[in-house]
């Protein structure tokens, strides 16, 4: 991968250790930073990208796979910061990127408050607090399906709904690549969907997975543990048989 640097984030919270993986893209035209973290994360973009002698002053653009709070959570201070950057979502992510809807998973968090035990509700309280926190930022480009955008190489938007209805997934043909966003993650070592409490339509993201079949992966990026290691067509089409034999 020349031109496409996964920017390995950890971190602890609540006293565990945590990791993000959001990506930069670059070539003599472009620094494209896809996805952001959580709110008051610039700093672990920062140290990130000087491990790869990279800066976040040669940012131009944000690409956003959706709108959860660790995926855009330091968007609106990036954009404060770097006021000339663009920001690409999909056309039915941004509206609760830029603030005019109520984040889904606020509304879901919001709904199953009172089904849950008590000894779940000061964490689900916390968790809403958090996701009413997050700023609104503004998206200068929406994309659909099937895109080809023209920066570092070309990038490819394929939808892969199920985690959130206008999730994406970005492929560069270039290399090979596939940055996976949420649409699966790794877990020691495996390959799996992200986790069913915050997958809002399992079908959907049970089709996502077949979805990103179609393409020739030489290399797949997921936000939730990295580059994978190890064939990632084969890893994704045994993620698939599995989910089926589930289904039945």
């Amino acid at each position: 991968m020349k031109s496409c640097y996964p920017l390995e984030i950890e971190f602890e919270y609540n006293q565990e250790l945590h990791s993000i993986t959001p990506v930069l893209l670059q070539d003599d035209n472009d620094t494209i930073l896809i996805d952001c973290g959580y709110p008051g994360f610039i700093n672990h973009l920062q140290d990130a990208s000087a491990r790869h002698r990279m800066s976040l002053h040669s940012l131009t653009k944000v690409i956003v796979t959706h709108h959860d709070i660790d995926h855009i959570g330091s968007l609106a201070a990036l954009h404060r910061l770097y006021p000339d950057i663009s920001v690409t979502a999909h056309e039915s992510e941004a509206p609760y990127i830029d603030g005019s809807k109520k984040s889904l998973r606020l509304e879901q968090a919001e709904s199953t408050f009172c089904s849950l035990p008590e000894e779940e509700k000061p964490y689900a309280n916390q968790f809403i607090r958090s996701l009413q926190s997050v700023e609104a930022a503004p998206v200068h480009r929406t994309v659909t399906d099937g895109e080809l955008l023209p920066w570092c190489g070309g990038i490819r938007i394929v939808a892969t709904p199920g985690h959130t209805p206008g999730h994406i997934s970005l492929y560069l043909p270039a290399e090979k690549t596939m940055i996976a966003g949420d649409a699966v993650v790794i877990e020691d070592g495996e390959l799996n969907l992200a986790n069913p409490r915050y997958t809002l339509h399992m079908d959907d993201a049970v089709r996502s997975v077949q979805r990103m079949l179609e393409y020739d992966i030489c290399h797949l990026i997921c936000y939730h543990g990295g580059l994978f290691k190890g064939n990632a067509k084969k890893a994704l089409l045994r993620l698939l048989r599995d989910l089926q034999k589930k289904e039945g």
